[in-house]
């Protein structure tokens, strides 16, 4: 995490010192960083409306309309309604702005010297040049997509699921901060994590329909997203087998997929044993009744699943193993996972199991879950 681009935190960080250093310097005009883009924008706009000044600077409507009852309040615009619609307002800057404006745009230039200091014409055009694209990608992005968005993707698979030849697809975000977690990234999604593009995608998933048998849903925690269900109703009718793993903290939503067919096998994960949950899953507090609920479906319903745990020694002993296969008594399949620690845990430096050891706790679930295996060694 800490080498991953922090573009996005730059640019708020820069935008918060340039709001104090307005605040400060522009306090005897009882004028502030709110205000000031908008009077600026309005003195070079004379008899702009309140929508179009909104356009112009992405802002939103309750935003616009604070800062100028701001800026009315203290005599530096006024607003006309238009003539021919009483809806729309036209503003327009009173003499008081008039007087001050050589100050304001002073005290911008000062700041901008202030942060550009050091650097090249080159480098400041290679900026703004990076700016503007940036700004235009995030305003072609404001009407909302039901394109569920893939970070990752293991083009085959014979293990992820069983006895079919697979590929897996790993969605992004996660209700869960498991510590020992492999996957930190499609947790934290960082800024410049890459999502595969949903035609190249598309075309995969059609290119392989004779060569696949099945697609594997993971994450991250892939019913967190209401752009799933149309994802996977398109993998059916691809033909497609689906494996779905989760943490299973969504059981209405694993229902209905069952439900409607969606959704072929489950791999559900048991963290640990209801004593200790909380803790394993990186909260302070978990209400654990939508883990209950899911367990619950997968052992009484006829959807083929398993469950499976990644064994940590920091949070895994033989008591909270047999603790946790008690609580899964009956069911089909449970699977202990060997951890290994990697650059890619959220926490690092924690512990596994050796084989032998591993091979002990799996006995002792095997008590409640006689088809319990170990995996990962």
């Amino acid at each position: 995490m800490e080498k991953r681009n922090s573009l996005l935190m730059n640019t708020s960080i820069l935008y918060r010192y340039t709001q104090k250093y307005y605040d400060k310097n522009l306090d005897l005009y009882q004028i502030g960083a709110g205000q000031l883009q908008f009077l600026i924008l309005i003195y070079e706009h004379e008899g702009i409306t309140m929508s179009d000044l909104s356009l112009m600077g992405g802002f939103d409507k309750g935003t616009v309309t604070k800062g100028i009852q701001r800026l009315e309040a203290e005599g530096y615009i006024t607003t006309a309604a238009n003539e021919k619609d009483k809806r729309i307002k036209h503003l327009y800057t009173c003499d008081k702005t008039k007087k001050i404006i050589p100050e304001i745009y002073l005290v911008r230039q000062e700041w901008w010297e202030k942060i550009t200091q050091g650097l090249s014409e080159e480098e400041l055009q290679l900026a703004e040049n990076v700016q503007a694209k940036l700004i235009a990608n995030a305003s072609a992005l404001t009407q909302p997509t039901n394109q569920l968005k893939i970070f990752g993707m293991q083009k085959l698979t014979l293990l992820d699921y069983p006895s079919k030849l697979a590929s897996t697809l790993f969605t992004g975000g996660c209700n869960f901060r498991c510590p020992f977690c492999q996957n930190a990234d499609l947790v934290f999604l960082p800024e410049d994590l890459s999502e595969i593009n949903s035609d190249d995608l598309e075309s995969f998933l059609k290119q392989r329909q004779k060569t696949l048998d099945g697609i594997c849903i993971s994450g991250g925690e892939p019913l967190l997203h209401e752009e799933l269900e149309p994802f996977l109703y398109k993998l059916k009718g691809l033909g497609y087998k689906v494996k779905l793993d989760t943490n299973g903290s969504y059981p209405k939503l694993l229902k209905k997929y069952a439900a409607a067919g969606l959704i072929d096998y489950v791999a559900m994960d048991i963290k640990n044993d209801k004593a200790h949950y909380a803790k394993t899953i990186g909260l302070e507090s978990f209400d654990l009744s939508p883990i209950e609920e899911s367990v619950d479906f997968l052992l009484q319903g006829d959807l083929d699943y398993e469950f499976r745990t990644t064994v940590v020694r920091d949070f895994h002993s033989e008591k909270e193993i047999s603790a946790a296969a008690e609580w899964l008594k009956g069911a089909k399949a449970y699977y202990l996972q060997a951890f290994v620690d990697s650059e890619c845990v959220i926490q690092k430096g924690l512990q596994g199991y050796d084989a032998d050891e591993m091979q002990k706790l799996c006995e002792a679930a095997r008590k409640f879950v006689p088809n319990t295996q170990v995996r990962g060694l």
